[in-house]
């Protein structure tokens, strides 16, 4: 996959077929625009073109209060459309003057004379442009006098449910991660650093690796135990990991990611770490005491390594 932040290196390509989105996810939903897309380049033997935003649009235009939290990094956006076999990704660097763009002048001077779009492939309920105008009807009326074919993908359902971005994050937060994932298509995840802790867990049996994030605004599932699957270099391992504040050692205390690598005694300060989450397994408890935590814990090991045990990794 070509990927481009500037548009004067934008080659002349054969009948680009064009998406536009911030594809927060990427999940099943953003896929099955991907797979339509790619075949209606196949069809005009022509090349399939993803156009999307860095930074994300509500970061530019509410700096002070945007509140966003992404599924996502830029970076595991692009590996996965690289995944999906798109010829081409174009990362725009959103601004407010090019907030500013109606959507026909989006059309006209970025689609049609920079990229030399053939057709454009649209969500059902995408809009782009300044006020939200470029819609379904608008795009319409703009095919015939900028000579390109328009195309709607329909919406893409999970258990009678339709799929977006919103609902994600809105299941990510509050936990739900059995949801997220089917509606992903894969496990969510974390991306970090390990760092140095409290070495507590350490003392009391359950030795953990900190995680420190690669970005402000990736989003968090909530408080709690997660049973996860740890990448670290090329290996891959299982554990479990406690999103919180640690109430039973510390009131007050600042939220940590924590995981537990399940038969592993490695130094992995300052390595990086992929946590995927495979199943929530309790909220984050307050105990009377550390050695009531201890006993709690070794239930959560259990109540892992059975979750392993009834899936495949």
């Amino acid at each position: 996959m070509n990927i481009y932040t500037d548009l004067s290196e934008f080659p002349s390509l054969k009948n680009p077929v064009v998406t536009i989105g911030t594809f927060d996810g990427v999940h099943l939903g953003h896929q099955e625009i991907i797979t339509y897309l790619k075949a209606k380049a196949q069809a005009v033997d022509g090349t399939s073109v993803v156009f999307t935003f860095h930074p994300h649009p509500r970061v530019i235009l509410r700096p002070n209060d945007h509140g966003l939290k992404l599924i996502q990094t830029i970076e595991e956006r692009v590996e996965k459309l690289a995944l999906l076999g798109v010829d081409h990704l174009v990362i725009f660097p959103f601004s407010i003057p090019f907030s500013k763009l109606s959507a026909e002048e989006f059309v006209r001077t970025i689609l049609i004379d920079r990229i030399k779009m053939h057709s454009l492939v649209i969500g059902y309920d995408h809009h782009f442009g300044k006020n939200r105008e470029g819609s379904l009807a608008a795009l319409k009326k703009l095919s015939p006098i900028y000579n390109f074919n328009i195309y709607e993908v329909g919406p893409f359902q999970v258990e009678g449910l339709n799929i977006s971005s919103t609902k994600i994050r809105n299941a990510i937060d509050t936990g739900a991660i059995e949801k997220v994932n089917k509606f992903l298509g894969e496990a969510f995840q974390l991306r970090g650093k390990v760092v140095h802790g409290d070495k507590i867990g350490q003392g009391i049996g359950f030795p953990t690796a900190n995680i420190e994030l690669g970005s402000s605004l990736k989003l968090v599932p909530s408080n709690g135990v997660y049973a996860v699957k740890i990448k670290l270099g090329t290996e891959y391992y299982t554990g479990m990991l406690n999103i919180g504040n640690r109430p039973t050692i510390k009131a007050h205390g600042e939220k940590r990611i924590e995981v537990h690598i399940f038969d592993f005694n490695q130094n992995i300060y300052g390595d990086d770490i992929v946590v995927y989450f495979v199943s929530f397994v309790r909220d984050e408890i307050n105990f009377e005491s550390r050695d009531a935590l201890v006993v709690q814990l070794k239930k959560d090991e259990k109540n892992c390594r059975n979750i392993f045990a009834r899936i495949t990794l």
